[in-house]
């Protein structure tokens, strides 16, 4: 961490938590800043990290602030970027140009991820990871590439369900990113629990996913193992009724002329409206229920450390 200084401020419980290798979870920021509405964003950013510590486990949310990469929040740190107007979506190309203008920003799942792993976080749990974009096969998120490249267990509901998920797929195998079904046999699609993509690996216990977590990198690679973790039952919706609002929103965006990374956003906010929030209680749902997973992932991987408390 002593080489981060420059661009990195550590949480002291979270520099205490890494140097003595106990359980830390990652927590990334832009559903903070750009994915949900004010005040849910902050009760939910709240719950998450409360979550992981019930878990025995130790949250580190990461964003910007100043242009410089905070690992782990204070309160008022988490407040300020609920609220703040204007903040910034971070990807993996933005962290120069926010460290030089000192901007303040969400960081996205690639942009987290790398956090993570010049951290030495290991274990980082999200909403659903980007993708392929339906329409467009070179409309691909940095989130696919980072995955490839980064060495950290990433707990996710799939794929956000706006997405190519068939294509989605194919680029993480591409990038050698092993999908691990928990608890399933197919590649969940976000708001609902089924996709109907067939996945090679399944877990039924965090230490099954730890187990595989280590082989995978003791065998020299470098790549994220992706556990993806369906929606809780009782908040999942059918994939055939989230479908038919995701062309309504689609059609919506194409009138709007919304492009770029603004796609996202927009789309998850429509369904939401489309869907009188039956959306976004699956997305707090699931959001919380993949923080959990991440804590037990998180203490077997470290199985001979006293938890967090």
């Amino acid at each position: 961490m002593d080489s981060l200084n420059n661009t990195y401020i550590f949480h002291p419980e979270v520099a205490a938590a890494l140097r003595n290798q106990k359980p830390v979870v990652a927590l990334e920021s832009t559903v903070i800043t750009h994915g949900l509405p004010v005040p849910t964003n902050l009760e939910l950013a709240r719950d998450m990290e409360k979550v992981v510590s019930e878990g025995n486990a130790l949250p580190a949310t990461i964003a910007v602030l100043g242009g410089r990469v905070h690992v782990g929040l204070e309160p008022e740190e988490l407040e300020r970027l609920s609220t703040e107007r204007g903040t910034h979506k971070i990807s993996a190309r933005d962290f120069g140009p926010a460290a030089a203008r000192k901007w303040d920003g969400g960081t996205t799942v690639a942009a987290t991820l790398i956090a993570a792993r010049n951290s030495g976080i290991r274990v980082f749990a999200t909403g659903g990871i980007g993708g392929v974009h339906r329409g467009s096969n070179f409309d691909v998120s940095s989130d696919l590439i980072e995955l490839g490249r980064n060495p950290v267990v990433v707990v996710c509901a799939g794929a956000k369900s706006i997405l190519d998920l068939p294509a989605t797929l194919e680029v993480l195998e591409t990038q050698g990113v092993p999908v691990i079904g928990y608890g399933t046999d197919e590649f969940p699609a976000f708001f609902s629990t089924s996709s109907g993509l067939r996945l090679e690996c399944r877990v039924d216990s965090p230490e099954e996913a730890a187990e595989v977590a280590r082989a995978h990198w003791q065998s020299g690679l470098k790549s994220a193992v992706l556990v993806v973790n369906p929606p809780p039952a009782v908040d999942a919706i059918p994939a055939q009724i989230v479908e038919a609002w995701i062309a309504r929103a689609e059609k919506d965006a194409q009138l709007a002329g919304v492009h770029g990374n603004a796609v996202t956003p927009f789309l998850l906010t429509r369904l939401a409206e489309i869907s009188g929030n039956a959306t976004l209680k699956t997305n707090l749902s699931l959001l919380k229920n993949n923080a959990a997973l991440a804590a037990k992932i998180a203490c077997a991987l470290f199985p001979d450390k006293k938890p967090v408390v």
